[in-house]
């Protein structure tokens, strides 16, 4: 009896055993009945937001007559934007920076042998932030005109951006995943399948570089400020069952 019983509880281990090992090979094809694709989508665009910085300082013995000068720049100056169509609302003049410049004097062992002040440095910075980029970037190629005006405006190179990025991205989402679906039909048809659902969706990396450059993409994302005209780039992985 004692050796029956050890019969029956072989054959039902060995049952048990073999559908745990087929139905596990059943879910291993399920899950290997799967194709992941990366679909792409691109847009050109150009900038409809310029910011565009500059400074300008004066040096004087006396810190009164050094803001006295500084705040004639900046008449000047904003008489010039003005004059060039720049909107006053579009300007804004951040706080003067003050220092104290001094001069060293050295020893023959190159020790600091005196110190004498040679003035006051008062710096201010300017921002422009438009939408009329065009206007903006040619005033920023032409400031050098305040040289006659007695103005020493350094200029720095204009930043681009665009306003509508949000519904961009949204576009371009929607390209890049018709874009991978359309790419996973098309396996799935030459593999002799159809296509199933949608198990997985990823979204790549966003990049903006400039139209026709040759920057390279980035892993962390690219925004690139220098350009007017731009391109951004973005991708999508799907993962689909196969029937």
């Amino acid at each position: 009896m004692k050796n029956y019983l050890n019969t029956i509880i072989i054959a039902l281990a060995v049952v048990i055993a073999g559908y745990l090992l087929a139905n596990g090979y059943k879910n291993r094809a399920k899950v290997s009945e799967s194709i992941s694709v990366t679909g792409a989508g691109e847009e050109s665009f150009t900038s409809d937001l310029i910011v565009w910085r500059a400074s300008f300082s004066k040096r004087n013995m006396d810190l009164k007559a050094a803001y006295a000068e500084l705040n004639s720049d900046q008449k000047a100056i904003k008489a010039y934007l003005s004059k060039k169509g720049v909107k006053a609302d579009e300007l804004i003049f951040e706080a003067v920076d003050i220092q104290k410049d001094f001069f060293y004097e050295y020893d023959a062992n190159g020790q600091i042998r005196n110190t004498v002040f040679n003035g006051y440095v008062l710096t201010q910075n300017l921002k422009i932030q438009s939408k009329n980029v065009d206007l903006v970037e040619n005033v920023s190629r032409e400031v050098t005109e305040l040289i006659d005006a007695g103005v020493e405006l350094n200029s720095f190179t204009p930043e681009y951006y665009y306003t509508k990025l949000a519904q961009l991205k949204v576009k371009m989402i929607e390209a890049a995943t018709k874009d991978a679906k359309n790419r996973a039909e098309k396996i799935a048809l030459n593999a002799g399948g159809e296509l199933g659902g949608l198990k997985n969706a990823e979204m790549g990396v966003f990049q903006i570089t400039g139209e026709n450059s040759s920057e390279q993409f980035s892993w962390g994302g690219n925004f690139n400020t220098s350009s007017k005209k731009k391109t951004a780039n973005i991708t999508i992985r799907l993962k689909y069952e196969i029937d």
